[in-house]
């Protein structure tokens, strides 16, 4: 298709690990310090997926499920062992050089700013790299500071700034050249609730007025209900789910959470036939209010509601969809979709 940007083909990647074996005694130890056995293990075991153009995709999964390994290939810093691999027509690693003037990356974990001087300095150097022209750059500046509020940060040093402001300058820097395709790896790790907005926010205009390709990956589930509207799950090197996150949610968990606040009952038979139809999870001593859940696939939750509503007077009457958090969990106990 014209407006793939990525496209991952049986994707396959192995590590060399020490192999473990057990020493039954001291010489064996002795011996294995000069000679080691090593055995090949498959992080990615066959991915296939398709991005389109202007996606924010949400690339998720436990630890090791092969995440680091999967963007280390999409980014051309490792070569893959198997399958193919393009990234706006270029293939990754062999032409890495010419490939990176497309990307951008945000390590959450990790600056590219030069910690002793302003940050104004190091975007001056990440300007000459990608080789841009002084208007082009200066109107990326106003872009960022109209949105992330950079113009008082640019003439502080990096090491002044606190950890929310210099993510701010971390993402200006790393969009600084107006990458085709944004790699985001936990770029929101460590940040207050109101730096968390800021940067989601600005992520979401990026994604929106440049058209940018984002792949998001973090274990923040409010970053990935915030952002992407596509979601990736991989589990020891298989992709197990690639699809809409709302029907990933409706699909899997099949429960509606209602809390409510009884003020007066006219019809307590009828309100006693509905709470035997649903789970009752709790009731929060501190203001009475019922905490019911009722199966969307047993009930008509609509009509459950209205049949409520019908048996009196409630206050504060609200219903809530599952969490992504917990259908990540759900999806990995049982080790499927």
């Amino acid at each position: 298709m014209s407006d793939t940007v990525i496209h991952c083909k049986g994707l396959v990647k192995s590590f060399k690990v020490p192999k473990k074996v057990e020493h039954p005694n001291w010489w064996s130890r002795a011996a294995s310090l000069f000679h080691r056995e090593w055995e090949d293990v498959q992080v990615l075991k066959g991915l296939d997926f398709d991005i389109r153009r202007g996606e924010f995709v949400g690339y998720i999964g436990a630890n090791g499920a092969g995440k680091s390994t999967t963007i280390k290939l999409l980014t051309g810093i490792l070569c893959p062992d198997g399958g193919t691999l393009r990234c706006q027509g270029f293939d990754p690693y062999g032409q890495r050089y010419a490939y990176t003037y497309n990307i951008g990356v945000v390590f959450g974990q990790k600056s590219i700013l030069e910690y002793e001087i302003p940050v104004s300095a190091s975007l001056e150097l990440y300007r000459h790299i990608y080789e841009m022209d002084e208007a082009q750059f200066r109107k990326r500046l106003d872009f960022y500071d109209e949105i992330l509020g950079l113009g008082e940060l640019l003439h502080v040093p990096v090491r002044k700034l606190s950890f929310g402001q210099r993510m701010r300058c971390e993402v200006a820097a790393s969009l600084l050249h107006n990458p085709s395709i944004v790699f985001l790896d936990e770029p929101t790790i460590g940040l207050d609730a109101v730096a968390k907005r800021e940067i989601r926010q600005f992520l979401k205009t990026v994604n929106e007025e440049d058209g940018t390709t984002v792949i998001l990956t973090t274990h923040d589930m409010n970053d990935i209900e915030s952002l992407c509207e596509r979601v990736l799950l991989i589990d020891k090197g298989n992709m197990i789910y690639d699809g809409d996150l709302d029907r990933l949610k409706d699909s899997y968990l099949r429960e509606k959470k209602l809390r409510f606040k009884v003020g007066s009952l006219r019809d307590d038979a009828g309100y006693q036939r509905l709470k035997e139809r649903a789970t009752v999870m709790a009731t929060d001593q501190e203001d009475d209010h019922e905490v019911w859940c009722v199966d969307k696939d047993v009930v008509d939750v609509p009509l459950f509601v209205k049949e409520l509503l019908g048996c009196g007077d409630f206050e504060d009457l609200s219903m809530s969809e599952p969490e992504l958090e917990e259908v990540v969990q759900h999806i990995y106990e049982e080790g499927r979709v």
